[in-house]
């Protein structure tokens, strides 16, 4: 291992003291893009593959080392600008499946595309070619990336989906991976947009839906017969509906989620009896992450589950105890398994906590030798950083919501505080090291972020609240948050700002309109101020009757919840920021804003990120913004 991968720290983490005053970072130590990403085992464990984020030159380059040979390759370089790597895993030993993202433009509207690589890095030099490409299609599918099964047993080819020939009703072809052959095995039909493979890569399963009525079904074979049968349905625009997980071993036994009164459990049905049981529930909260398989005996052992100790349910008894060893071998911070080679012996960690940047460990239980490989934050340290504290306060009418305070090192009393709303809405908010948060906190500020209504995790009615409720509940649980912070004596009451991305930049703007008086600024990074402009846009897309049933559709309400249009009750600086290529919300929206604003000589900063996205994938972007959120919290917040 030594020589191959750069050994980062000790194992011993050591913990922030509350004592003394921390020290103030440069700003590059919170903005500069994770050193390491998403590294992934191969089949043998004995080659490891991840992107790594250069600083100079910037670039993201996806590289794979040989454990045993000592040999490092650059397999594919991006300066996250017109292309980006989306996703890569291992198809065999040899060959690496990667996705990659790029932005397009269909009939004049703005688009994401993918494309598949197949890349073999057995040789001296890597060679790719892309793959899932028909020859004549009719029709220059977007999303070339879906793929459906990797054929565990047929390391050769894999499963696609793709909308060849119908637009949007995609196809399944077996795609072999090293001469690129297409063999159609199931034609799109029955409205089916999705396609699910069992585990020995039979096709099993379909979700239909359409995007005019909202009608909806999963519809399946059962065992070797070639019938399809709809196993449920439902109108996804007016019912919760199911979300099917996946097949256990077993290919008649299929997980999915469903709302066992108002959370999510996870059951499981045979599809042969089609007897259905629970499989697992938590009261409190939803549950609704995915499935857990062991590559050792390609079966289900358990569940993510945010709110578990360990972020994972296991039913498995030899991975439940592994997990609770290396607990115990690594008390002071929170372990997380993430990969394992095809007989479980060879595995990767990851672990941080709150003050505690992520950091990868390579493991072998056979030797039973733990190492550090890859610090996603070298540059930051535990002893400037500080802990998370999950609170709860109460909103108006009485509902008890949760969310997590961070205050700064060494204060003592009420301090400069920042209200950090998340995006999505549907999203949530969780413990652990956040770069936002932690870059607020080393300058002094203290920092909420509440799971106010809207937010998923905590049942059906809490996330649908955000159903034509954008700037009402929604926000008033802000308003009450902030209000709560100064109650408790955390926050000055004149030294509060709201700091938000996404949807967090629309509830930064709406604040500044709605409750004028109650903070001291406002920034708002890709935030939409324009629900009547988002609306009449989503027109050009399939899904743009889900979007009115979240947004709404009457223009004078669309009007009086758009910080846009009330751009006169603006009394406080505010900072917009977004990217001019963002294709998840338009850089129009904080545009229309910043120029209601200027005209009426508001004090109103705006940066356009160049060639940005929503998600500040490119380095120098990241740095623009977090130097100009310094600057202007220290301007306004002193």
């Amino acid at each position: 291992m030594n020589g191959i991968i750069r050994l980062c720290c000790s194992v011993v983490v050591l913990l922030a003291s509350l004592s003394s005053v921390a020290e103030e970072l440069p700003v590059e130590s919170f903005s500069q893009l994770p050193s390491h990403v998403r590294p992934n085992l191969s089949p043998s464990g004995k080659k490891l593959a991840y992107i790594r984020n250069f600083l100079s030159p910037e670039m993201a380059v996806l590289t794979t080392v040989d454990l045993e040979k000592n040999k490092t390759q650059y397999i594919v370089k991006s300066d996250n600008e017109k292309v980006k790597i989306n996703w890569f895993t291992w198809a065999n030993e040899k060959t690496l499946i990667v996705s990659l993202r790029f932005a397009g433009k269909r009939y004049r509207t703005d688009t994401t595309e993918t494309r598949l690589l197949a890349i073999d890095v057995d040789g001296d030099e890597a060679v790719q070619r892309q793959i899932a490409k028909p020859k004549r299609s009719k029709h220059a599918s977007q999303f070339q990336d879906n793929v459906v099964s990797f054929l565990l047993d047929d390391p050769d080819h894999i499963l696609v989906a793709l909308d060849a020939e119908v637009p949007n009703l995609p196809d399944v072809y077996k795609v072999n991976i090293y001469t690129k052959k297409m063999t159609r095995i199931y034609r799109g039909k029955r409205q089916i947009r999705d396609w699910m493979a069992d585990r020995q890569g039979n096709i099993r399963l379909g979700e239909s839906l359409n995007y005019k009525t909202g009608k909806a079904s999963i519809q399946v074979r059962i065992g070797h017969d070639d019938t399809w049968h709809k196993m449920f349905e439902y109108n996804a625009l007016e019912e919760s509906g199911i979300t099917p997980l996946g097949f256990a071993k077993d290919p008649n036994i299929l997980f999915y989620n469903q709302y066992k009164g108002d959370k999510k459990a996870l059951y499981k049905i045979d599809l042969t009896s089609k007897e259905s049981e629970l499989v697992f529930e938590d009261e409190n909260y939803d549950v609704d992450g995915s499935l857990i398989y062991s590559r050792k005996t390609n079966d289900v052992i358990g569940v993510y589950h945010a709110h578990s100790d360990d972020g994972r349910v296991y039913w498995d008894d030899s991975i439940s105890k592994f997990q609770k060893s290396l607990n115990k071998a690594l008390s002071d911070i929170d372990v997380y398994l993430v990969d394992f080679n095809d007989d479980e012996s060879i595995y990767l960690l990851y672990t941080e906590n709150d003050f505690t940047p992520g950091v990868y460990y390579f493991g072998d239980r056979k030797e039973k030798t733990l190492k550090p490989v890859f610090d996603q934050y070298p540059a930051l340290v535990p002893e400037v950083l500080t802990e998370h504290k999950f609170v709860t306060y109460t909103a108006r009418d009485g509902t008890e919501l949760e969310g997590y305070l961070t205050l700064p090192l060494g204060v003592e009393g009420p301090v400069a505080t920042i209200l950090h709303p998340h995006g999505g809405p549907g999203a949530r908010e969780y413990d652990g090291f956040d770069y936002w948060t932690s870059f607020f906190a080393n300058r002094g500020y203290a920092v909420f972020r509440p799971n106010f209504r809207g937010s998923t995790g905590y049942g059906y009615e809490f996330a649908q609240s955000q159903m034509k409720g954008w700037g009402l509940t929604m926000q008033d649980d802000l308003t009450d948050a902030a209000n709560w912070l100064v109650e408790q004596n955390i926050a000055l009451k004149d030294k509060m700002c709201i700091v938000g991305a996404s949807y967090g930049g629309y509830a930064a703007a709406m604040a500044a309109v709605k409750t004028p008086d109650l903070f001291k600024c406002a920034i708002s990074f890709a935030g939409v101020t324009d629900l009547k402009e988002l609306v009449s846009t989503s027109r050009r897309y399939l899904n743009s009757k889900f979007v009115k049933k979240q947004i709404g559709d009457d223009s004078a309400d669309l009007k009086a919840r758009s910080p846009a249009y009330h751009a006169d009750k603006v009394n406080i600086p505010m900072l917009f920021i977004h990217g001019e290529d963002d294709r998840v919300v338009d850089i129009v929206q904080s545009e229309i804003m910043v120029e209601e604003l200027e005209d009426l000589d508001k004090d109103v900063e705006f940066i356009e990120l160049e060639n940005g996205d929503h998600y500040l994938s490119i380095q120098r972007n990241r740095h623009t913004t977090f130097k100009a959120m310094d600057a202007f919290l220290k301007k306004h917040l002193n």
